[in-house]
């Protein structure tokens, strides 16, 4: 019995390794791309965030700093460039196909689609991996949100509206509807 556990934990641990190392694979061909705008942030980074002098007696302030001990990677691209803005598209709809990934909804504002995806975490609020797609038509930007972590799509805004994040509107609608 010890040793299924022991099993068990193995593959799940080995698992969310892969789902990381595929989603790396899918989008970090856009890391070096003069055309795409990006920002990494590691689970380093947060920790460093969370020990930033703030007023805690804030509400916002609170739930910024109780999100920011939940999350351990950000990565943000995007791009006005249209072949890249496909290419985007491709690798956002290859890499929700392959993952169980729920799409949370489907907004459409002023020409541009987003679109929200989830991995839902280990209870019915909680949230392991949201990617967000915005499909920039036109002269809008083409824009690729992954968040993992551990956390709700209420807590989401804060961090949005903080950090001041490309497509950080449609996230906060999501976390109001």
């Amino acid at each position: 019995m010890k040793n299924n556990y022991k099993n068990i934990i193995s593959v799940v641990s080995f698992s969310l390794m892969s789902l990381t190392a595929f989603a790396q694979a899918e989008f970090n061909k856009f890391d070096d791309n003069d055309k795409v705008s990006t920002i990494n942030v590691n689970k380093k980074m947060f920790d460093m965030m969370a020990n930033v002098k703030m007023d805690t007696s804030n509400k916002e302030n609170q739930a910024y700093l109780s999100l920011i001990k939940k999350l351990e990677t950000l990565k943000v691209y995007s791009t006005k460039n249209s072949a890249l803005s496909a290419d985007m598209k491709l690798a956002t709809d290859n890499f929700v196909q392959s993952k169980t990934f729920d799409n949370l909804m489907t907004i459409t504002d002023q020409g541009a689609k987003v679109k929200i995806y989830v991995n839902p975490g280990a209870t019915a609020n909680s949230i392991k991996q949201l990617l967000m797609f915005s499909d920039g038509t036109g002269q809008a930007e083409t824009i690729i949100l992954m968040l993992t972590g551990n956390f709700s799509l209420n807590e989401i805004s804060a961090i949005t509206d903080k950090m001041n994040l490309p497509g950080g509107s449609a996230l906060k609608k999501a976390s109001n509807q």
